[in-house]
């Protein structure tokens, strides 16, 4: 069984022979409890080239204390501002299990940033740990305050230069192997309940007792010292600082927020969006959480508008092989997404029908159609989560947000060339409506209206993706976009279930109340047809001038 949590704390690099604080100058502490010691072992994991250290993620097993078992930290953003300069972390327990067997709800986490490396031990620390706890006035345990004395070993290989194990004399082998040793001694203030205000309260405290705001993050980070990897998000700072500028921007109330980045700015700032919107979606997927399919397919899709939008600003190569590879991982979580959504809508329907209609029957054929091809797609699906076809497409996407092969278009102010972009997606829109009026009732019918809904999703993403340069424009236009997809989705859906539905009923020897259920659920879809029909005529017309002026 896991345990999730939150971890908000501070470390502070104290000399060894420093007089413990005291903590009960601390304002808004009421009472310290008596100290407590543990004796704290832990191994770190990693890969080889430390790929979990480079994003800031730890992974180990420790023995002794309260909370023995796999710990596996993740970043998290602070809940507020004073928070800032806390580490503020998502943690994960496991129990402890075997040595170097990592427990499969916490591996579910971490493939994604594996992509196929193996993980191996990195570093072992041995921790002689005080801890106090301190309560408010109100009896409320605030925080606990640790006194670590810490001896760390580093493995070899683990991001280390080898040179000294190599040199023939023994000198330089136990030159090298005390260079993996390194002992300190460093305090820690952990909130349990408190708020992060404790932090600058507790700074008086502490300094005068000696410590000193830690460089390191992380124990494990001072243990490799400088193996310890560059933060990974540092190789793009463009399109990170290029979202900080918009959303300080809109707080500073300017009406057309980042008109002055690049063009290629901002499609990676929404790329690099969506990028860590599939990651953080893939452990959900895998974990089979609710609504993580439907999730990591939309940031997929996403891209793939972005990169069909805005292909004219970089190499055509590699657009045209994310694209491709984005809508290969799309149709893989499109097979049991479309399963579950068209199985709660037949079963819906089907509760609908008259007691004298053999409704439940209907509904359980309905189910074991639909929900074999939910398992057969979710296995799939996990399968393929798993193969290096889906590890370089995500080497590909952060290469492509980190190092665009931009064309001289690209550098072009955003404004000047995003806009046209995306009005000329807003005319390709305006193509499908009419080639959709002009259609004949039928499956021509459902077709155009199909495209339609696939070219006003694509108008929709665009429209997104240039928020932060046209502001209310840009939403207006996404929202209109949106408003029609939804009802042109359902449509499909439809479509959909009436093929499903003609399938299922077909056989002439069924049972007249069975036969009977299905006709009446066909005649209820083409109903909601009709109707859907009717709603996007109006939403067409409702957003004929947006759509006739675009963005500009």
């Amino acid at each position: 069984m896991t345990a999730e949590g939150t971890e908000t704390e501070k470390k502070y690099d104290v000399d060894p022979a420093a007089p413990l604080p005291t903590l009960e100058d601390i304002p808004g502490i009421g009472r310290v409890a008596e100290p407590y010691e543990a004796h704290l072992e832990a191994v770190y994991f990693d890969t080889e080239d430390l790929a979990l250290a480079a994003r800031r993620i730890t992974l180990r097993r420790r023995t002794g204390g309260s909370d023995a078992g796999w710990h596996l930290k993740l970043p998290s953003a602070p809940t507020s501002p004073s928070a800032s300069d806390a580490e503020q972390r998502r943690e994960i327990h496991a129990p402890l299990g075997q040595p170097d067997v990592v427990p499969d709800k916490l591996l579910a986490h971490l493939h994604v940033y594996l992509r196929g490396s193996d993980l191996e031990p990195v570093a072992r620390l041995d921790t002689r740990r005080t801890t106090v706890a301190l309560y408010g006035h109100d009896g409320v345990h605030l925080a606990d305050f640790a006194d670590d004395h810490v001896d760390a070993e580093v493995m070899a290989g683990a991001g280390l230069a080898e040179g000294g194990q190599e040199a023939a004399d023994q000198a330089g082998a136990d030159l090298a192997a005390a260079a993996r040793k390194r002992q300190w001694r460093e305090w820690e203030l952990e909130l349990v309940h408190g708020g992060p205000d404790l932090f600058p309260a507790a700074a008086a405290c502490l300094a005068a007792a000696g410590a000193r705001p830690a460089p390191h993050e992380s124990k494990v980070g001072r243990a490799l010292g400088e193996a310890w990897p560059q933060r990974l998000e540092a190789a793009h700072d463009d399109g990170a600082a290029a979202a900080e500028r918009a959303q300080a921007a809109k707080k500073r109330g300017k009406k057309k927020p980042g008109k002055k980045w690049p063009a290629s700015a901002v499609v990676t700032a929404y790329l690099g969006g969506q990028i860590d919107e599939l990651l953080a979606q893939d452990p959900r997927v895998r974990l089979e959480e609710p609504d993580a399919v439907h999730a990591m397919r939309s940031a997929a899709r996403r891209m793939r508008s972005a990169l069909a939008v805005y292909r004219k600003l970089f190499g055509g190569a590699a657009v045209r092989r994310l694209r491709d590879e984005l809508q290969w991982i799309g149709g893989i979580l499109g097979a049991p997404r479309d399963a579950e959504v068209m199985l709660e809508r037949l079963r819906q329907h089907a509760a609908e029908l008259p007691p004298e209609q053999a409704g439940d029957v209907v509904k359980e054929r309905v189910e074991r159609e639909l929900g074999t091809r939910f398992d057969a797609g979710y296995r799939k699906a996990h399968e393929v989560l798993l193969t290096d076809r889906y590890f370089r497409l995500l080497d590909d996407l952060e290469g492509f947000r980190d190092y665009p092969p931009v064309r001289p278009l690209a550098s072009s102010p955003a404004r000047k060339v995003a806009g046209k972009l995306v009005n000329r997606t807003v005319r390709r829109l305006r193509r499908a409506h009419k080639a959709a009026a002009r259609s004949a009732e039928g499956s021509a019918r459902d077709a155009a209206l199909h495209q339609v809904r696939k070219d006003a999703k694509r108008v929709r993403h665009a429209a997104e993706s240039v928020d932060p340069v046209y502001g209310k424009r840009a939403a207006k236009l996404a929202k209109a976009s949106h408003k029609q997809q939804t009802i042109l989705g359902d449509h499909h859906d439809s479509v959909i279930a009436r093929d499903l539905l003609g399938k299922l009923g077909s056989p002439t020897d069924l049972p007249e109340p069975v036969a009977l259920a299905y006709g009446s659920l066909l005649d209820m879809e083409e109903r909601i047809a009709a109707a859907d029909e009717a709603k996007y005529r109006k939403a067409r017309r409702k957003a004929r001038k947006l759509l006739k002026r675009g963005v500009k």
